[in-house]
């Protein structure tokens, strides 16, 4: 599904100051991968030494590897997705809870840290690999800088959606973007017939979804009280909202993830607010915080309490983005069945 584009904000509404603050890991990006993606080693491994340009790092793989640390959620459920949950000795820093079907898996993990753990911890933990899902929890005051935890030998992977540096940024992202580190994953861990089982199968669940009928605008709210913070045009919120035919009222902002003015927020009315549920920013004080605006309470949306939930994990480009296309199309038609 190619991304759709409407024109709704006049730019110069927007305040976009605070964008580069707040998600400095989180504009997506994925870089050209040094091997061809689609070329599987074979069952033997004869496809190593396998050598990647992740973010701008060169990093070469002479095995699978056996021992992973994975920071952020998005990493974590890819490696449960494809089937590799026995390879990750440690999680950390968790947006929330794995989806129900890797629940089992998820169990069997052990969770060293609620937040990006230190780089001695990291290397208590002994791994041949540390994957993240930003590319900012590589830092001398987080995991470590990959520079020098490539000379102690260690590996390190940022999924590719989150990539930083100039020329690895998707733009927009895509769902082929997301398929891509999914084969990419599949490749370097000898996986690549569940790489290509599981793309297939997404693929084929997002081509049945039946995006809701006619226009409904939508407010993609992932954080923020006095300025809301939210999916903006060419991120993983907008291929979202794109494939569930849902109309982002933020879509003209050209970044991932943007700040936004109340204001436009109240001049656009959106006919539903997405609302992005964490243990930090749960759904509840989201309402709380648009009830107890005298501005944003006029909304239609909030009148009629129109929301729509995403849990966080869920909201990153990751293994979870077609399943939230498609709870997105059927929370909005059980919005509309219940108000006609």
């Amino acid at each position: 599904m190619s991304p759709k584009r409407r024109h709704r904000l006049p730019l110069v509404a927007v305040a976009t100051a605070a964008s580069a603050l707040l998600l400095a890991g989180c504009a997506a990006s994925v870089p050209e991968p040094a091997a061809d993606p689609t070329e599987s080693p074979s069952a033997s491994g004869s496809g190593y030494p396998l050598t990647i340009d992740n973010c701008g790092t060169e990093v070469t793989f002479d095995s699978a590897p056996e021992r992973v640390l994975t920071i952020k959620s998005t990493s974590t459920e890819m490696l449960l997705a494809l089937g590799l949950g026995d390879h990750i000795v440690a999680s950390s820093f968790s947006d929330g809870p794995v989806s129900e079907q890797w629940a089992d898996a998820a169990a069997d993990v052990p969770v060293i840290s609620d937040s990006v753990p230190g780089q001695e911890a990291v290397l208590e933990q002994n791994p041949d690999l540390v994957y993240a899902g930003w590319e900012s929890n590589f830092s001398a005051e987080g995991a470590g800088d990959r520079a020098a935890l490539a000379t102690l030998g260690l590996n390190t992977i940022v999924s590719p959606a989150a990539c930083q540096e100039e020329g690895y940024q998707p733009h927009p992202l895509t769902f082929d973007d997301v398929f891509d580190e999914i084969t990419q994953v599949g490749q370097i861990f000898d996986a690549t017939d569940a790489a290509a089982t599981l793309v297939a199968d997404q693929r084929a669940a997002l081509d049945a979804v039946k995006p809701a009928k006619g226009e409904t605008t939508a407010l993609w709210y992932s954080s923020g009280s006095d300025t809301p913070f939210v999916g903006a045009g060419s991120g993983a919120p907008q291929i979202m909202m794109d494939a569930a035919g849902l109309t982002n009222i933020a879509e003209d902002i050209d970044e991932t993830w943007s700040s936004l003015s109340w204001e436009v927020v109240v001049e656009a009315n959106p006919d539903v607010i997405v609302l992005v549920d964490s243990a930090w920013g749960s759904t509840e004080k989201k309402i709380g915080v648009l009830e107890a605006n005298p501005v944003t309470a006029q909304l239609d949306a909030v009148k009629n309490k129109r929301y729509l939930i995403v849990p966080f994990p869920a909201s990153e480009a990751g293994v979870r983005n077609v399943e939230t296309v498609q709870s997105l199309v059927d929370q909005v038609k059980k919005l509309d069945d219940a108000a006609n």
